[in-house]
């Protein structure tokens, strides 16, 4: 910031300075030649001829100057085949006009015949009353109190543009510092929960940070909700685990003629609690990657596809939105519409019907999954989300699909919802899921 800074302030002084003395300086020399011009104009005015045809001044001009010689200022008359009529402080000197052409405005220019003394010279040709000849007048001035004006004047604007510069640079080193001060304040508060063991920054601090501070609360929040999910989910891995490994250990210890089949029916029961909370924890840390959007529509012919080859005599029928977007990630959706949609496959007769998006409008995305199958008792409905419940053992299956479907879903801000299908007679699950941003109704 304090290079870009300089480099701006640098530019635009440069520029504005460069400006200026442009400015400054052409005014100066305007001026000079307007000096020149107004003393050209009062020497044409008291030029006269005499009888035989020469010019005279019939009044001097009143600057003393004029008549010391070497004075620096100098005026000229003179004429083709004519006596030349000089100022006295050109004394045996003559200056070297351009006469020949015809003026009739002044006309400017610099001359280097003096050596010593460069020249501003005017001149402006003349055809006075009482001649035919064209007479130039010159006027000429030494350049050096010009020279010196326009010294002084960049002088003046270089220290002043220097200092102004200075200034301006050591503002913005002060701004730099204090507008940054309340972010060198946040490290300090950070840096204080690390050493006070604090979970949030309590501390008082400016306006302009207080976005930034909130960004870093809800951090925080977010990050000590994920330790204590995986804290809770350990905990309850562990006490599920806790059981079948406590029966296996005392069967074992016993010698106990069913241990075989003890290890496979407890074995089985830990699986179901692994693969459970393996679901999980694959959905916790999908989410913890940030907002994704997955299309409904083509995850669920991709399941339904995967279904069909299972279950050859289901039909599964798909209508709805075609556009609509969760926002969930695709393998999340892809588990809970596969677990909804084989479940209706294989407990239904044969039929299944999913509406994208049927309750158009809300903010949460719907989808229906029905059946035809003999539902669910109302009483069932809330028993049968529970790990490894489920109301038909004749079928293969662990008795956790709806389960994970629920905890997925309330992962990701969506919620299940069971009820009796007025289409199909069978079960209704109700999904709903957070809509994305810009899909379509």
């Amino acid at each position: 910031m304090a290079v870009i800074a300089a480099g701006w302030i640098a530019v635009l002084l440069l520029g504005g300075g460069i400006a200026l003395e442009r400015t400054l300086t052409n005014l100066v020399e305007r001026n000079f030649d307007d000096q020149l011009e107004y003393v050209l104009t009062a020497l044409i005015a008291s030029a006269e001829i005499q009888v035989g045809g020469e010019v005279y001044l019939y009044s001097q001009l009143g600057d003393q100057r004029f008549l010391e010689p070497n004075s620096g200022v100098y005026w000229q008359i003179s004429g083709k085949g004519e006596e030349t009529l000089p100022s006295r402080s050109l004394w045996d000197r003559t200056l070297e006009v351009r006469g020949d052409h015809f003026d009739t405005d002044p006309h400017y220019y610099d001359s280097e015949q003096f050596a010593s003394e460069p020249l501003r010279m005017v001149e402006r040709t003349v055809i006075l009353p009482g001649s035919d000849t064209r007479w130039t007048f010159a006027v000429a001035s030494a350049t050096e109190e010009l020279d010196a004006q326009i010294t002084r004047i960049r002088s003046i604007l270089v220290w002043s543009f220097a200092v102004l510069g200075l200034g301006l640079f050591l503002m913005t080193l002060l701004q730099i510092r204090y507008g940054l001060s309340p972010l060198r304040r946040v490290r300090a508060a950070i840096q204080n929960l690390r050493s006070t063991g604090a979970n949030r920054i309590t501390e008082p601090l400016p306006t302009e940070v207080e976005p930034l501070v909130e960004e870093i609360n809800s951090l925080l929040a977010h990050t000590e909700n994920q330790a204590e999910e995986a804290r809770r989910h350990a905990g309850n891995l562990a006490h599920a685990l806790k059981t079948p490994l406590t029966v296996l250990t005392n069967a074992a210890t016993a010698n106990a003629p069913d241990l075989g089949t003890a290890v496979i029916r407890e074995t089985r029961t830990m699986q179901r609690h692994v693969d459970h909370h393996l679901a999980r924890a694959r959905a916790v840390g999908r989410r913890a990657v940030g907002h994704a959007r997955a299309p409904v529509c083509r995850s669920a012919e991709g399941v339904r596809r995967a279904v069909e080859r299972l279950y050859p005599d289901s039909r599964i029928d798909i209508a709805g939105n075609k556009q609509a977007e969760v926002m969930i990630e695709r393998q999340d959706l892809d588990e809970i519409l596969g677990n909804l949609i084989e479940n209706a496959a294989k407990y239904g007769g044969g039929t299944v019907f999913v509406t994208v998006d049927a309750e158009e409008g809300s903010e949460q995305c719907v989808v229906w999954v029905e059946d035809d199958g003999v539902g669910i008792p109302a009483s069932e409905r809330t028993r049968i989300f529970d790990r490894g419940a489920r109301l038909d053992t004749g079928k293969p299956g662990t008795g956790l699909g709806l389960a994970i479907v629920r905890d997925v879903a309330e992962i990701y801000g969506g919620s299940v919802e069971l009820d009796e299908s007025e289409d199909l007679g069978g079960l209704l699950v109700k999904l709903s899921l957070p809509r994305a941003g810009g899909a379509g109704n």
